[in-house]
């Protein structure tokens, strides 16, 4: 098995600082149709650079494909390592496609300063970017750092809520407390490699490339500290439940767009896939983590289901039910089988465009009403019956009917659960009934029965750039649910290593073990972390 496929073109270089510099031409422009124009051509070209990695893809391969490492730091170990595989090169898509669409809704809606919020929105492209296709901690680590910096503008500066300063200030905090903890664990990962390469006289000394660390064992006692400092940033981020407090402020505070980016890219359960699981697989599937990573998620499923069933605010309750999705992705990763693990890796791509399309759906009719509280609604489907067509739909597949993209990520999420756990399975199904009941209940409210006094007779339906993003979304969930099978044949493969991965752990319990018969291996054989193509190497 190949380890990495390399690339001849810098693509994956293109895709990730093409953004960038198109933010900087922006800065170039003083009028405001040029500015919306420009930063909808840099979006459209960044999604087609996405397709063309996505289309080049070799499914079903665990490889690290388009492989770009060039040394950065030598002495420390730190390089410019970017690649993608299953676990990742979807994410890619669905970034720069939420990206256009995000561009999309604000043509109209941004009219305070549109040219810096166009630069920030591609600056968070870019570092958002980053943070998917980096295999060295260091860089991916910069990249996470560098998001909080447009993140924080685009809250402060267009949110429309009278707190969205204190919103942005708490999910910087929030965010740079994980962080810190984060970084100490991946000191430590680094200080474990140095420590092996000293003792057996490697050439290279320090390492924060994933796939060198992979290859070098991690004792046990090692892992379980470090998986709790990696925990804490990934959990923050996520957020996790009870480390969730911040996201509910900026969901409600902050722009549509940026809600849009928080809520459809989970790039705090993607670390645990990218990089808690595979490096410490001991740690991750001990009883004492297993135990708490699911009360965790089966906590986050029931409480962020029963606060969305009390929302009277259509955001708020949005904020509650990804709480709620997030307690699914976590059940389903550390199932820790096959049908878990491909599950929320779906999941992750699913919320992308379920609840990333409801957060658009209420960015419409705030655009309508000047608010998503219930009080200002009731009956609006007779006014805007596509609005309400296209709400139905979307809400439909966050709550995983059949036929929706939700259903199978949800179903896999479940049946790998039942699997591994069957009482934590039989908890979750619970967050299905809460998470139908909480979506038909604001939507019959809102969309059905008589006119709401509040109601203006003069309100418009959909107009074409909203049915633009309300189609590209529709598409996406029709798609991934009638037809799941090209994104899944693309994940196979790197799902499968990875729970080979978990299955047959890392080389450190076979070091540990087999210390007592190291004597008698003859002398010019290899340490089977550092063999080519053993399974501690295979990239995930």
């Amino acid at each position: 098995m190949l380890d990495q496929l390399d690339s001849t073109f810098p693509i994956l270089t293109c895709l990730l600082f093409f953004p960038l510099v198109g933010a900087a031409v922006l800065w170039l422009f003083d009028d405001e149709d040029m500015v919306r124009t420009s930063a909808l051509t840099i979006a459209l070209v960044e999604l087609a650079l996405a397709i063309f990695v996505m289309m080049r893809f070799v499914p079903g391969s665990p490889a690290m494909q388009f492989v770009e490492h060039v040394p950065w730091i030598p002495a420390l170990g730190i390089s410019y390592h970017l690649a993608v595989d299953g676990i990742s090169v979807l994410f890619v898509g669905l970034t720069a496609f939420l990206t256009v669409l995000v561009v999309i809704y604000s043509w109209d809606t941004i009219r305070y300063q549109a040219k810096l919020y166009m630069m920030a929105l591609l600056a968070l492209e870019t570092t958002t970017m980053g943070v998917f296709i980096s295999l060295d901690l260091i860089l991916f680590f910069v990249f996470w750092e560098l998001m909080l910096i447009p993140s924080y503008f685009l809250i402060k500066l267009w949110g429309g809520g009278a707190e969205r300063h204190y919103a942005a200030l708490k999910y910087v905090l929030y965010t740079l407390l994980g962080s810190v903890f984060m970084l100490v664990g991946i000191a430590l990962l680094n200080i474990n490699y140095h420590n092996y390469a000293s003792l057996h006289h490697m050439d290279q000394l320090y390492s924060f490339d994933l796939l060198e660390l992979l290859a070098v064992p991690v004792p046990l006692h090692q892992q379980m500290l470090i998986f709790w400092l990696m925990f804490m940033g990934f959990a923050f981020k996520a957020p996790v439940f009870p480390f969730h407090t911040w996201l509910p402020d900026a969901l409600l505070e902050g722009p549509i767009g940026m809600a849009v980016v928080l809520a459809g890219i989970k790039l705090g359960t993607f670390g645990f896939m990218r990089f808690s699981i595979p490096l410490l697989p001991e740690a991750s599937k001990s009883p004492t983590v297993v135990s708490i990573m699911m009360g965790l998620g089966l906590a986050a499923i029931v409480y962020g289901a029963i606060m969305a069933l009390v929302q009277p605010d259509f955001r708020r309750l949005l904020a509650y039910s990804s709480i709620s999705h997030l307690g699914f992705i976590v059940i389903g990763l550390f199932a820790l089988n096959y049908q878990g693990l491909q599950g929320s890796l779906l999941t992750m791509i699913n919320l992308g465009f379920s609840t990333a399309g409801l957060f658009f759906i209420a960015g419409f009719l705030q655009s309508r009403q000047q608010t998503t509280e219930l009080t200002a609604f009731g009956g609006m489907a007779k006014h805007t019956p596509l609005l309400a067509a296209f709400f139905l739909l979307i809400g439909l597949a966050s709550i995983g009917l059949p036929g929706t993209n939700g259903f199978v990520g949800e179903f896999l999420i479940l049946m790998g659960t039942f699997k591994a756990h069957w009482v934590y399975g039989a908890f979750a199904v619970t967050g299905v009934i809460f998470g139908a009941a909480y979506f038909l209940w604001y939507y019959e409210r809102a969309m059905m029965g008589p006119v709401g006094k509040a109601v203006r007779e003069s309100i418009g339906d959909l107009h074409l750039r909203e049915m633009v993003i309300a189609l590209s979304l529709t598409i996406m969930i029709l798609w991934i649910g009638l037809y799941p099978a090209p994104f899944l044949r693309m994940m196979n493969g790197s799902v499968q290593a990875l729970v080979d991965r978990i299955d047959h752990g890392t080389v450190a319990v076979l070091k540990e073990r087999g210390r007592e018969m190291s004597d008698t291996r003859p002398a010019g054989d290899e340490p089977l972390a550092a063999r080519p193509g053993s399974l501690a190497a295979d990239s995930l």
